[in-house]
C-alpha cells in the first residue's frame, strides 16, 4: 500500500450480499453504519513481539487511519530496535506485563512464538485489553480451552490472525459454494509445498531456539499449526460449520536432518460425518506445486487461491476457442504442442470462470505475510473493534476450530493413528480451586518407538 487505507477502501474490498454476511457474520462489524460511528477515532495499540510478523503488522498499521501505535514490546533487542526505528514515538518495553499495565494501551497485538499465545492472551484479557493474537490460538488443546474460556468469561474483544476470514475472494467463493454453484461438496483438498529449511540466521548458537522456534516442540507444533491452520478453515466454511469426526495422518523428518524436532513433511486426512474427506499435505523440500486449496463439488470445483470456478460439464467449444481460453487463463498444457493437439485425457478441460477481480495469487512461499491475503483487512477490522468494543461475531469460534483441527491433526501425524474430534467445543483444561491450569504437557504427543524418523 502506498497511502493510508480508508474505511471506504476497506468496505469496497469486501462487497457482500446478504448471503455473504450470513456465512461471514464477523464482517457485519465493518458495515457503513459502523464505519460512520468510528470516524476520526483511533485505536491505541501495543505490539507484543516485534519480529518479522510483528513488523509486518506494524507497517500496515502505520498506514491505517484508524490505528495509533503507542507501545512496542520484545525481549530480543534487535527486534525491538528494528520496530522502534519504524515507529520511534512508541514506548518500548521488554516485559509484556509492564505493557499491559500501560493505561494508554487500549488493545494489544500478540506476535510471539506459538507456545506463548495462550498465557499472553489470557493475561491481556484479564488486564482489560482488547486482544489480537496471531494464529494458531494455542500450543495444546488444554491451552486452547483455557484461552477460549478466558474470552467467554470476560468482556473484551478477541480476534485471531486467520486472515482468510477477511479475504474477499474467499468470501465470494463460499457464497458460490453455499448457493449450490458446484453442487454438493464431495471433497476438500489443501496442500502447501515449499523448498527451504524454514531456518533463520542466528547471531550466535544461544539464540538458535529463540529465533528458530518453529523447529522445536517446546514452542511449535510445526507444519500443522503454522500452515495447515489457515487451510483447515476451508472445510468448516464449505461444510456449513460441521466439523470432522476424526483425523488420520503421518509425518516424518526425511530431508532436513538438522536437529529439528518437528516434521518436514506431513499428510493428514479428516473425515466428516457424511463421509466427505478433507486432506492436507505439506512438503518443504519441493515447491513445484506451491500452495493449493480446492473445494470439490459434484458439479464443479472452486480454486480458492486463484479465484476460479470450473465446471464438471463445460459447454463444448471449438478447438481454437478452447486454445484461446486456456492461454487467457494461463494454464495451457505443454501436451497440446507435444503431439496430438487435443489428446484424450481424464481431467476436465474446462478453462474455468474467474469469479474474483484483481486476485493476487499467493504461492505460499512467504513465512511473514503476503500481499492481498486478507491481513490488511483483518488488522483494520481489529482497530474498529477496539474503538467500538464490539466483538465481531463468530470469529473466535472459527479460529478455535481451525486451531483444534490443526492440533489434533498434529497428534495424528505424530502417533500415526486415528484421533477423534469432538463435535462441540469442549473443555480440555483441568481446574484447581476453580482456576484453569494452562497445561503444556507434550508427553502424550511424543512419537512412539518405531515411528521416530530414522537417519539412513
Amino acid at each position: 500500500m502506498s497511502e493510508k487505507m480508508t474505511r471506504k477502501d476497506f468496505l469496497t474490498s469486501l462487497v457482500l450480499g446478504g448471503a455473504g454476511l450470513a456465512l461471514f457474520p464477523w464482517l457485519a462489524s465493518c458495515t457503513p453504519e459502523r464505519q460512520k460511528e468510528t470516524a476520526g477515532e483511533k485505536a491505541r495499540l501495543g505490539i507484543i513481539g516485534t519480529g518479522s510478523r510483528g513488523q509486518f503488522h506494524l507497517v500496515n498499521l502505520l498506514l491505517d487511519v484508524s490505528a495509533q501505535i503507542v507501545a512496542l514490546c520484545d525481549d530480543y533487542p534487535p527486534h525491538l530496535e528494528a520496530a522502534a526505528a519504524l515507529c520511534p514515538s512508541a514506548k518500548r518495553y521488554t516485559d509484556y506485563h509492564a505493557l499491559l499495565e500501560d493505561k494508554e494501551v487500549d488493545g494489544v497485538i500478540i506476535c510471539t512464538p506459538l507456545s506463548m499465545h495462550a498465557q499472553m492472551t489470557i493475561d491481556a484479557l484479564a488486564a482489560g485489553k482488547h486482544t489480537f493474537c496471531e494464529k494458531a490460538m494455542a500450543h495444546t488443546p488444554e491451552q486452547l480451552s483455557a484461552m477460549y474460556r478466558a474470552w467467554k468469561e470476560g468482556s473484551r474483544v478477541l480476534m485471531v490472525g486467520q486472515q482468510r476470514l477477511y479475504d474477499p475472494k474467499y468470501v465470494q467463493a463460499m457464497e458460490l459454494v453455499h448457493n449450490g454453484a458446484i453442487g454438493r461438496v464431495v471433497g476438500i483438498r489443501n496442500y502447501w509445498y515449499r523448498n527451504n529449511d524454514w531456518r533463520r540466521e542466528v547471531p550466535s548458537p544461544e539464540f538458535e531456539r529463540r529465533i528458530n522456534w518453529r523447529l522445536y516442540d517446546e514452542y511449535s507444533r510445526g507444519l500443522m499449526t503454522e500452515l495447515a491452520c489457515h487451510q483447515l478453515q476451508n472445510g468448516s466454511w464449505a461444510m456449513g460449520g460441521i466439523q470432522p469426526s476424526f483425523v488420520t495422518g503421518t509425518g516424518s523428518i526425511q530431508f532436513w536432518k538438522d536437529g529439528r524436532e518437528v516434521f518436514d513433511n506431513v499428510a493428514a486426512i479428516y473425515q466428516y460425518p457424511n463421509g466427505v474427506h478433507m486432506t492436507f499435505e505439506s512438503i518443504i523440500s519441493n515447491k513445484h506445486f506451491g500452495m493449493g486449496e480446492q473445494i470439490l463439488g459434484s458439479e464443479g470445483t472452486i480454486d480458492l487461491v486463484r479465484g476460479v470456478m470450473y465446471s464438471e460439464t463445460p459447454r463444448q467449444r471449438s478447438g481454437i476457442r478452447q486454445l484461446l481460453d486456456q492461454i487467457e487463463q494461463g494454464i495451457l498444457s505443454n501436451a497440446a504442442f507435444a503431439g496430438t493437439s487435443w489428446a484424450t485425457e481424464d481431467a476436465s478441460k474446462d478453462a474455468g470462470i474467474r469469479f474474483a477481480e484483481n486476485v493476487t495469487v499467493n504461492d505460499g512461499s512467504s513465512s511473514v505475510g503476503a500481499s492481498g491475503d486478507g491481513s490488511v483487512e483483518l488488522i483494520h477490522a481489529f482497530c474498529l473493534a477496539v474503538i467500538t468494543g464490539i466483538q465481531p461475531a463468530g470469529i473466535v469460534e472459527e479460529a478455535y476450530w481451525s486451531t483444534l483441527l490443526a492440533l489434533l491433526g498434529d497428534r495424528a501425524t505424530r502417533l500415526g493413528t486415528r484421533v477423534d474430534i469432538p463435535g462441540t467445543i469442549l473443555d480440555y483444561g483441568e481446574k484447581e480451586n476453580g482456576q484453569t491450569v494452562v497445561s503444556d504437557d507434550l508427553s502424550a504427543l511424543a512419537p512412539p518407538r518405531g515411528l521416530e524418523p530414522r537417519t539412513p
